[in-house]
């Protein structure tokens, strides 16, 4: 069984009416307050939890972090502010102050004042706000607040996997059930799946995957979105140094303890399964992603997945499934290679398969028609789609095709908006603007940095306007309001990572309030976490409320959220004339506000995972340059490597400068660097020259790097006379990283033949300045003595041409720095 949350458990719920004696004894009025809405009663059939009769003072149920904001919202009419007491679990009052009046809140339609005690430094449990003798839930202030969201919204992805028995042991007895969807009777999928009538002729094996949602379809296109959130938030704790919490036998699943990230082990049970939806090379369309499969009608609620009997079907490819397949599986590539080369290859070849069949195929759309027994997932414009394949691929492979169909993209100069399943050009900017080395333009990469944190301004603007702190807009509340909430944070969260910016994480923090509480409705959309939180999200095996012999949904399930359209039968009748912000009501019946889906709970996930790492004030990064020596030939150039230790507070600018020696060595470029919390740790060039004189002196200089909020470091350049400089051969090489991660890389090496001449067997000398070791290589024989290393040609590939060129690679262990080599040789002579 797994534990009971604090949150949830009858202790807290004990303390909170404790508390209420105590306030009523002190003889507390409440004076101006407005009385509970409407909206926010018990739904017939709800749980226990659905008893705790809501408040006016508004806060997160579960609580605040150290080191976050803490902000409440109360509802009142007062139009002078009020005054209010911040109390310990014992009802010790330990800070207090007035609230700030806002008025009216368009999207909840209530008067609202603001409350601000992010002052108070303590931490502790069953803390409470009290306005005009209201209490707000209890809650807590903790710096691992997060901790038990962060895996329990993870655990949702392992409950709601097809084609494997959940173990009670790791779910709890409540949530254990046999295999779905393996062909065992009364199953009769999904090992052997017909298409529809008209798609194909064949059967495919699509077993595995996720459940999307409420229902026990599979789409590719939700699907991918949700398997991108996961991978992203354990690329973007790699780059915080966050992705311990993400390791291996951090959450409870069968794979732990098998030496790969446990994320990674989630991810991908579904990537399999989009693999397995490809259509296979001997077939029509190959290459192509079938859009989804599922059941031939509608599964009936409640319907444990082994005992559904219906016939599976394969509904027919479609660009954006294709594009989804492609994306994902670049994206697990470049992931994946340190833990499964092996899979990684393969998660390669099958992108590079779909962005070819997409490219071939550029308008096979989905049809909103094809609807009946699971969700059209409809699409008419895959232009996103397409801009987030090639950004997946160009990161991951850095070659000129993606980075042409990225470029010429208008996607790529365009503001960010909001991203969805259908909507899916800002993951490709996401990207773009954070994976180290990316291979674009440094003008590129800042642009699209700029467009994010731009995005990320204008949430904040729209929270600040309002009496609940949502980044979203009034009339943006429709089906999965609560996701595009999440989403808007995780911009929020990447632009904190790209500028280190407080206000940009306190937004994101802000998001996690309002959906664990601090809202018009005084209700945690989270199950299991907060006094009032939903319990019967719409879903066809955690159907309690159907069936008393089944299960609630489990701790970290989140519900979609309010919805102003009432699109379900129970919306329509119990919520006629709500507000938009209260178009919500826990009742299994309510699919179009109260339905649970894989890419909502990845957004929870991800934005749980990065609220729950632990922050402490950095120390200054120390400036590293490589090597801290350098010999410039006279009248030419040499380049050193310069990065940071470690990740800066924020945005820093380094300056490249000589402080002493001789006059002829000067910067050529280079000479203005600037490092991110992103990309600290990609090397950059600082050129070189040594002016041509006419003295035989080897004159010497000292270089200065230096910069606000770093630790400054020198290197020394020294020159070499004309007649020391080494042969020069008809050669360039362009040396690039294509991933990287802790103590590993990839890399690509290639030769061109600059001259007229055939070369006809080739051997590629360079010395790496750190302690990098090459582990594997391909298209070359490489050795290695120190630092020194040596590539001959696979004799397949020792004929150059003039003007052709030759790539090797190779997969390289490291500790410290990993800077580029800074010279090449070609059978003995210097390249240029």
């Amino acid at each position: 069984m797994p534990p009971v949350t604090p949150a949830r458990g009858v202790s807290r719920r004990a303390a909170a009416v404790l508390t209420g004696l105590a306030l009523a004894a002190g003889a507390l009025t409440a004076t101006g307050l407005t009385a509970p809405s409407a909206h926010a009663t018990a739904s017939p059939g709800a749980g226990p939890a659905a008893a705790v009769a809501d408040s006016p003072v508004r806060v997160n149920q579960l609580g605040y972090l150290p080191d976050g904001p803490k902000r409440a919202t109360v509802v009142s009419s007062a139009t002078a502010p009020l005054a209010w007491q911040l109390r310990d679990a014992t009802g010790a009052q330990v800070a207090s102050g007035t609230t700030t009046v806002h008025g009216a809140d368009q999207a909840s339609g209530q008067s609202t004042h603001l409350v601000d005690f992010g002052g108070y430094p303590g931490t502790g449990t069953g803390y409470t706000l009290v306005v005009g003798g209201q209490a707000s839930h209890p809650f807590d202030i903790s710096a691992s607040l997060y901790d038990g969201l962060r895996a329990d919204s993870m655990s949702f992805f392992y409950q709601q996997r097809s084609g494997i028995a959940i173990d009670a042991a790791l779910a709890g007895s409540a949530y254990a059930r046999p295999a779905g969807h393996l062909g065992v009777a009364p199953n009769k999928g999904d090992t052997s799946v017909p298409c529809q009538a008209g798609v194909c002729d064949y059967r495919l094996d699509v077993h595995g995957g996720w459940y999307d949602a409420g229902d026990q379809g599979k789409y590719v296109v939700n699907g991918g979105i949700a398997t991108w959130e996961l991978v992203n938030s354990f690329e973007r704790a790699r780059r915080s140094n966050g992705d311990a919490a993400l390791g291996d036998s951090t959450l409870r699943l069968p794979e732990r303890g098998n030496g790969v990230p446990d994320v990674l082990d989630e991810a991908r049970w579904e990537l399999e399964f989009l693999l397995r939806m490809q259509v296979p090379a001997d077939r029509p369309m190959a290459g192509m992603a079938f859009h989804k499969t599922h059941d031939a009608q509608w599964t009936g609620l409640p319907t444990r997945p082994d005992l559904d009997d219906q016939e599976r079907e394969l509904h027919r490819p479609s660009t954006a499934a294709t594009l989804n397949l492609a994306a994902t599986a670049a994206q697990c590539a470049r992931v994946y290679a340190p833990y499964d080369g092996a899979f990684a290859a393969r998660c390669l070849d099958a992108a590079r398969r779909a962005w070819a069949a997409a490219r071939a195929n550029p308008n096979v759309l989905a049809p909103a028609t094809d609807n009946t027994g699971g969700g059209a997932y409809e699409d008419a414009d895959v232009s996103d789609e397409f801009y987030w394949a090639a950004a997946e691929l160009l990161a991951t492979t850095g070659e000129s095709q993606y980075r042409d169909a990225v470029t010429s993209s208008p996607h790529h100069t365009g503001p960010v908006d909001g991203f969805w399943w259908g909507g899916t050009a800002t993951l490709g900017r996401i990207t773009l603007a954070t994976v180290p080395g990316v291979a674009l333009p440094a003008d590129d990469v800042n642009r699209l940095r700029s467009l994010l944190t731009a995005a990320a301004d204008t949430h904040l603007s729209t929270m600040a306007g309002q009496g609940y702190a949502v980044p979203i807009p009034a009339d943006a509340y429709v089906w999965g309001s609560n996701s595009s909430v999440a989403n808007d944070a995780m911009v929020m969260a990447v632009a904190y990572e790209l500028t280190g910016r407080q206000g940009y994480r306190a937004g994101a923090l802000e998001t996690l309030d309002y959906l664990l509480g601090r809202n018009s409705l005084d209700h945690s959309y989270v199950s299991g976490y907060g006094e009032r939180a939903s319990e019967n999200q719409h879903h066809r095996f955690w159907a309690h409320q159907n069936d008393a012999t089944l299960p609630h949904p489990p701790a970290g399930s989140f519900a979609g959220g309010p919805d102003a359209g009432l699109e379900d039968p129970i919306a329509k009748s119990r919520l006629a004339g709500c507000a938009p912000a209260a178009c919500y009501v826990d009742d299994i019946g309510s699919y179009s506000t109260n339905e649970v889906a894989i890419n909502w709970n990845a957004s929870l996930a991800w934005l749980a995972a990065f609220a729950a790492e632990r922050r402490s004030t950095p120390t200054a990064p120390a400036v590293q340059v490589v090597p801290a020596a350098v010999t410039v030939p006279e009248g030419g150039s040499a380049t050193v490597a310069v990065r940071l230790s470690a990740a800066p507070a924020q945005t820093v600018r380094l300056t490249v400068s000589r402080s002493s020696g001789d006059q002829d060595l000067a910067v050529a470029s280079g000479a203005t660097l600037v490092f991110t919390p992103a990309d600290w740790a990609t090397a950059q060039q600082v050129s070189l020259t040594a002016a041509q004189d006419a003295d035989a002196l080897a004159g010497a200089a000292v270089f200065r790097v230096g910069g606000t909020g770093v630790t400054a470091a020198t290197f020394t350049a020294t020159e070499a006379d004309d007649d020391t400089a080494p042969p020069t051969a008809s050669c360039s090489v362009a040396y690039r990283v294509d991933s990287s991660w802790g103590n590993g890389f990839t890399a690509t090496v290639t030769v061109r033949n600059t001259g007229t001449s055939t070369i006809s067997g080739w051997t590629l000398g360079w010395a790496f300045t750190g302690d990098q070791r090459i582990t594997t290589a391909w298209n070359a024989t490489v050795s290695q003595s120190g630092g020194s290393v040596t590539a001959r040609d696979a004799g397949w590939n020792g004929t150059l041409a003039p003007g052709a060129t030759v790539g090797l690679g190779f997969q390289a262990g490291y500790s410290g720095s990993n800077a580029a080599p800074t010279g090449f040789t070609l059978n003995g002579a210097a390249c240029a």
